[in-house]
């Protein structure tokens, strides 16, 4: 994987600035190992890869919060629209941590809302008052959900019209019942753009027969985690993952 790597050429996170798509559609693919493998071979004429103090793929630790009766989470379950997420995430290489709220709307557009921090109490005065600007859901009936672990990579096209962020290694620590979940060769691939601009990296997830698939890493490592939350919408896309996982 390193030597697949090592063959774009680099983007720093200053140049990534123009690249922030704040308010952006997304679109999620679900994969193994060995098909990323492939799709990086293919995409690396295209594509500039982001480079953080010599590293490439680098790690993240988001922990989600939710209501005490998993409002968001049934919300998403429910397919309801104008549904939120409400997250912290480390950006382990730095050490530097933001809590986000991410509100998608009933267009499919995801706007992401975060502010800097650093620690998860979330009854301070600036992140209470962050999330009464922001938040649908009373800052009092929060808990600490769920714990996920990854590895990312974030190729940008060459016209930096969009992002795209590779996902792999993935673990679940379920923080209200303490159960574990690893994910062994899934992987989780966003495309992140502005719009419909054109996408060079969609051709080539065609060519690989890996087609779009929805993957909230909350709700799913919810799901699979704690088997008191209902999961009936979630069925069909638990079993593929379940198929990959277990391959």
């Amino acid at each position: 994987m390193n030597t697949l790597l090592r063959g774009f050429a680099p983007i720093t996170l200053e140049e990534m600035s123009s690249v922030k798509l704040m308010n952006r559609t997304d679109t999620k693919f679900v994969t193994t190992i060995s098909k990323l493998q492939q799709l990086l071979q293919m995409a690396q004429k295209d594509y500039y890869i982001q480079e953080i103090d010599g590293q490439r793929n680098l790690e993240y630790d988001t922990t989600y919060f939710d209501t005490l009766h998993f409002d968001m989470y049934c919300q998403h379950q429910h397919n309801h629209a104008n549904r939120q997420k409400i997250r912290f995430r480390t950006y382990c290489i730095s050490g530097l941590q933001f809590m986000e709220v991410k509100t998608k709307n009933n267009h499919g557009r995801t706007k992401k809302s975060r502010i800097r921090v650093t620690d998860m109490n979330v009854n301070d005065r600036e992140k209470r008052e962050f999330l009464g600007q922001n938040l649908h859901y009373g800052v009092d009936t929060l808990q600490p959900a769920l714990n996920n672990h990854f590895s990312r990579i974030t190729l940008v096209n060459k016209a930096k019209t969009e992002r795209l962020t590779i996902d792999s290694h993935l673990t679940f620590h379920n923080l209200v019942n303490g159960k574990d979940k690893e994910m062994g060769p899934l992987v989780v691939v966003e495309l992140k753009r502005d719009g419909r601009v054109p996408s060079p990296i969609l051709e080539m997830l065609r060519r690989l027969h890996i087609h779009p698939h929805g993957f909230s890493k909350y709700c799913m490592g919810s799901a699979l985690t704690n088997p008191q939350l209902p999961c009936n919408r979630f069925k069909s896309k638990l079993i593929e993952i379940n198929k990959i996982v277990n391959s």
